[in-house]
């Protein structure tokens, strides 16, 4: 089924201590429109700076070390991973998120499972667009000293993660998660920052942990951990670093279809594996291809991989909008150079009423091939044509723009009215029946 971008109903707060720099954050998360994307505010600084949650933002330093950082010029926010991966999980494209401090706001727990109820509670909104994905669509590797990162194609999201510490309490984990909303809050939301405790006296000289605590974090012993609370997961530890790496992976700026595989990858490894694959594969719209001509247009590309027909009968160039279920407005740029008039007529080129009735119903075969999970397995078949009228004729430059309603969709058996216009001037109109066929 197509997915549309999603942002929150309603503006929500968090308040919370940033691990490294112990200082106080305010977090708030407000609604955006449709292809806003994320952006973080720095509402502390002077004219309140933007950063664009982005592959060119994306900055690693190691001497700010263990955390994710964004910077937009001199504009910086720190430690965004795990506000990231919630917004990843959840399925949340457009959010404006404010914050009074340079380091976002650690939940008070360690783990991610307080932004997630945080996010629901504010309601999760579909909206008009579809999403547009961040694709992988060949392999893509990445080798940093004994750190391996690999990224394939697949038909939605999974992520396999394996660790090796010499902390025997740690020791080699490995799991691996198709993830959607319910996986990601259910099995790796809850899942805790750890620190090995042989590493908390260093880490404190470089500056770091100034608001770490056993109560924000797992710190693990050779002979066990030291908290009161027992492990939320056996494999607790594997299960937070998916965390990370679900966060740094939305680097990307959007959603992803893939399988994303890392061994032994930490912050540094993941935003250099993110530029990498910004590098190599360019940014996906609908179904993995660009969607040109404005917020929420389906180019022509996007097009080709919703409906079969090829030249010379593909008729839609363009989807202008799309509302899940209800309707959908195209268009076809009608040129001297169709095929058609060369007979139709010699001298005289008039566009076929049969061809705009076949564009009609290819632009309705887009809104109908989108409610199935995978339009690529499936066509679109003309039942009947009813109360089919042709007012006016389509010449060569002329732009025809088709509006369809959804009229009744009952077990694959669709009813559409369409209508075709010229400038503004009704041209055509019909009612049509279809149904979907397995490809």
């Amino acid at each position: 089924m197509l997915k549309h971008q999603r942002t929150i109903e309603r503006e929500v707060s968090y308040e919370g201590t940033g691990l490294h720099t112990g200082r106080k954050c305010v977090a708030t998360f407000k609604p955006a429109p449709v292809d806003h994307g994320i952006r973080f505010v720095r509402i502390d600084l002077p004219g309140r700076p933007e950063v664009l949650v982005s592959a060119k933002n994306a900055k690693y330093e190691d001497s700010a070390g263990r955390r994710t950082i964004l910077a937009d010029g001199s504009t910086e926010v720190h430690t965004v991973e795990h506000i990231l991966a919630t917004l990843a999980g959840l399925g949340i494209d457009n959010v404006i998120i404010e914050l009074d401090s340079l380091e976002a706001a650690e939940a008070a727990d360690g783990s991610a499972a307080p932004f997630v109820e945080l996010l629901r509670g504010a309601g999760l909104v579909k909206q008009s667009a579809p999403k547009k994905y961040f694709k992988v669509t060949k392999p893509v590797f990445l080798q940093d000293d004994d750190v391996e990162l690999l990224a394939v194609p697949y038909n939605g999201l999974k992520i396999s993660f394996t660790i090796e510490y010499e902390n025997p309490w740690v020791g080699t984990q490995h799991a691996s998660f198709e993830l959607d909303d319910e996986v990601f809050a259910d099995e790796i939301a809850p899942a805790r920052t750890f620190v090995l405790f042989k590493d908390v006296d260093e880490l404190r000289a470089r500056g770091l942990i100034k608001g770490g605590s056993p109560e924000n974090a797992v710190v693990v012993q050779d002979d066990g951990i030291m908290d009161d609370e027992p492990l939320r997961f056996a494999n607790e530890f594997v299960r937070h670093k998916i965390l990370d790496f679900l966060g740094d992976l939305f680097l990307l700026g959007r959603p992803l279809m893939g399988h994303f595989i890392a061994v032994r990858s930490g912050h540094e490894s993941n935003v250099k594996f993110v530029k990498k694959l910004n590098e190599q594969i360019k940014p996906d719209g609908f179904l993995g291809l660009p969607s040109r001509g404005g917020r929420g247009h389906l180019g022509i590309d996007a097009i080709q991989q919703i409906m079969p027909h090829r030249y010379p009968v593909l008729l839609v160039d363009r989807i202008l909008e799309l509302e899940d279920r209800k309707r959908v407005v195209g268009i076809k740029n009608v040129t001297i150079n169709e095929p058609f008039f060369q007979g139709h007529f010699p001298g005289h080129p008039i566009m076929p009423a049969v061809l705009i009735i076949e564009a009609m119903a290819q632009v309705g075969g887009v809104l109908l091939l989108s409610t199935v999970d995978d339009p690529r397995e499936k066509l679109v078949y003309f039942m009947g044509i009813d109360n089919a009228k042709f007012r006016k004729p389509v010449l060569p430059g002329d732009q025809l723009r088709f509006e369809l309603e959804l009229v009744r969709l009952r077990h694959k058996i669709c009813k559409m009215k369409g209508k075709a216009f010229v400038d503004g001037e009704l041209v055509a109109e019909a009612d049509l029946l279809s149904t979907i066929v397995d490809r």
